[in-house]
């Protein structure tokens, strides 16, 4: 890639990934995230069985064994990746809803990567008793929890208190990404230098 001489080319270059990424937001559909069915949606009848009258066996099956949310929803391979958008990447606390573009992109990593579906919840409190209250609600929806750019200290009794509360995997993005790849690292450092960690 070509790099930049001077201040001027790369106050451009800059000014050109702004309205480029301002430019992809706004395509249409706006965002990064779309719902899209995974069944047929041909028919009448494949209407009556996605919903009314057909949906109440799926129901009444999972009211009789919870376990069975697993095979018969989408809740198994449906992560919630959820801020309240206080330490959003290096832009800080710019609130839930101006986090929304960041959550999105975090949503669509999950599907692109591991094709996890996953869908962003902003959350609009700074209060952790309230936010872990809202979140901990949540958890018939999900089989996973990702709780995104949430800033210290709260996250870690944030991360701790819905570990406690919830029967899903709760994970806390920046401190397990962050201690991920410094293990990694460390790994790799041992292995090229010829060391045993052990």
């Amino acid at each position: 890639a070509k790099q930049p001489r001077n201040k001027l080319e790369i106050i451009s270059m800059s000014n050109d990934l702004r309205e480029a990424a301002l430019r992809y937001h706004r395509a249409a559909p706006a965002g990064k995230l779309e719902i899209a069915a995974t069944k047929p949606m041909a028919t009448q009848r494949d209407l009556a069985l996605a919903y009314s009258p057909g949906v109440a066996y799926a129901c009444t099956e999972i009211a009789e064994d919870p376990s069975k949310a697993a095979e018969l929803t989408a809740r198994g391979n449906m992560v919630a990746v959820i801020t309240n958008g206080t330490a959003v990447l290096g832009l800080g606390a710019i609130g839930p809803l101006a986090s929304k573009p960041v959550m999105e992109g975090k949503a669509v990593l999950f599907k692109k990567f591991a094709n996890i579906n996953s869908i962003d919840i902003e959350v609009d409190t700074t209060d952790v008793d309230r936010f872990c209250d809202v979140v901990s609600a949540l958890e018939p929806s999900f089989g996973g929890i990702n709780l995104e750019d949430i800033k210290a200290p709260e996250c870690f009794e944030i991360e701790s208190r819905l570990r406690e509360k919830m029967k899903i995997p709760v994970f806390h993005d920046d401190q397990h990404g962050t201690a991920i790849v410094v293990g990694a690292g460390m790994l790799n450092a041992m292995r090229y230098l010829g060391k045993d960690m052990g």
